[in-house]
């Protein structure tokens, strides 16, 4: 087992790490920023380091100086947490070059399977249903018009480098295409530090449905069961929930073995998610890999009763998967809200400042993960995300009259978060019948 971890990331996924890494007695190193020299992972790390000012580019992406303070600091391992270098296969390579092991997927399998282009390819020659677009970057805006009228309107323009619902545009004619390629081509650059695109055609009135898998390095990987993530805003997930109520046991089985078959063809080992899109029909499509742990990895933590951050460093320290598939049990249900820092009321804008005052909700069946403590300063500088509630039921009813509770005396004094627009969704009665879908916020919410 690894002597010392350095944690290359922030905020709440950081403070979990950190709890993980004491449970198997392994020392952590935490970076920041300047702006976050008080967060509540620099207080609880055994070591932290300062790799930079505020801006994310000149902190937490700053290779050259999380390498540096995982040398000096003498740690072993790098987790790279949610989000910035996560999916960095350059980052992934360096770790290795300087003796570093980096806790996740290879980098080859970053590369391949984090490349939404690539992955798709990847996927179509496996033989798995995949959304009709295209397998390679699309390179101009005649060839772009070309492609969506032969896949057909609408179409989505997404960035081959893209996670976390960012560097996506959906258009519905050719002259949106034309408005929106080379900004989407910007935005990809910007947000990853890569311009490509690829286009697929948008699937009408789908759910998200993602599989949570886990591979060793000694060739083994199962599924963890799934998660359902229609509940989105501007392509982010709001809400959380596993199982979902929309999969039938023979439809489960289908994805999950389809999922398993991704993960196969990209050779692939420790944490990862593979998502897709479910028509009304049945019909399911491949839609992205994600190669590192999700935000909503608690859902399956409840549901499963493993540790999926424990066995991300076990997996890496080179121990094999400590069960077999028919070991694995789904049991009850789980659902996660994540709070952020937004005003629901004025179209969620950012809202920024001191927690003076902060309950969190507990009792039977819930589970907070948060780097809030009274006194905390939200910094303007990254994510807005403040806090998950996770609550457990032995039912799907239970776990949401769990969350409908806890969201009620979730408080964070003066600072306006997304917790009473949740409880407007969990009171709504499609969502209570299990029939949401991505279109949900839009059609009963006006909220694209």
């Amino acid at each position: 087992m690894f002597k010392k971890i350095l944690i290359a990331t922030r905020g709440e996924i950081a403070v979990r790490v950190i709890r993980a890494c004491r449970e198997l007695n392994i020392p952590t190193v935490a970076i920041y920023s300047q702006a976050d020299c008080d967060s509540l992972h620099v207080r609880q790390a055994d070591e932290a380091i300062c790799v930079g000012p505020p801006p994310g580019s000149d902190s937490y992406l700053n290779i050259s100086n999380i390498l540096s303070a995982a040398l000096l600091t003498e740690s072993e391992a790098v987790h790279p947490g949610i989000g910035f270098l996560a999916e960095n296969t350059t980052f992934a390579e360096a770790c290795g070059a300087v003796g570093l092991k980096f806790i996740g997927p290879t980098p080859q399998a970053i590369e391949l399977m984090g490349d939404k282009s690539r992955a798709r390819a990847v996927v179509k020659a496996a033989g798995l249903p995949i959304i009709p677009g295209t397998d390679d970057a699309v390179q101009s805006e005649t060839e772009a018009v070309k492609i969506a009228r032969e896949i057909g309107y609408p179409v989505a323009i997404k960035a081959s480098a893209g996670g976390g619902g960012k560097g996506i545009r959906f258009v519905e004619n050719d002259d949106e295409l034309l408005a929106n390629f080379s900004l989407a081509q910007n935005e990809a650059r910007a947000a990853f530090g890569n311009p490509d695109v690829y286009m697929e055609k948008k699937i009408l009135n789908p759910r998200h449905i993602e599989i949570q898998v886990m591979g060793d390095e000694h060739g083994e990987i199962l599924h963890l069961g799934e998660r359902d993530c229609s509940i989105q805003s501007r392509n982010q997930k709001l809400i959380e929930e596993g199982p979902s109520p929309a999969l039938t046991p023979e439809l489960r089985e289908q994805i999950a073995q389809t999922a398993l078959s991704c993960a196969r063809a990209g050779n692939y080992t420790n944490a990862g998610t593979v998502e897709f899109l479910l028509e009304p029909s049945g019909n399911f499509y491949f839609m992205e890999m994600n190669t590192r742990i999700q935000i909503e990895h608690p859902v399956t933590e409840w549901i499963t009763g493993l540790d999926l951050v424990k066995l991300q460093i076990r997996i890496a320290a080179g121990e094999p998967l400590p069960l077999r598939q028919e070991e694995v049990r789904i049991e009850g249900h789980a659902i996660e809200c994540r709070i952020n820092a937004a005003d629901p009321d004025r179209n969620f804008a950012p809202s920024v400042g001191r927690v003076d005052e902060l309950i969190l909700p507990g009792g039977p069946g819930v589970r907070v993960d948060t780097h809030l403590y009274p006194g905390y300063e939200v910094p303007i500088y990254y994510d807005s995300l403040l806090a998950k509630i996770i609550t457990y039921g032995n039912d799907r009813d239970e776990a949401l009259e769990r969350m409908d509770r806890s969201l009620r005396e979730f408080k964070a004094g003066d600072l306006k978060t997304t917790a009473p627009f949740h409880r407007k969704i969990l009171q709504n009665s499609v969502f209570r019948m299990g029939e949401a879908d991505l279109n949900f916020l839009p059609t009963h919410f006006g909220v694209k």
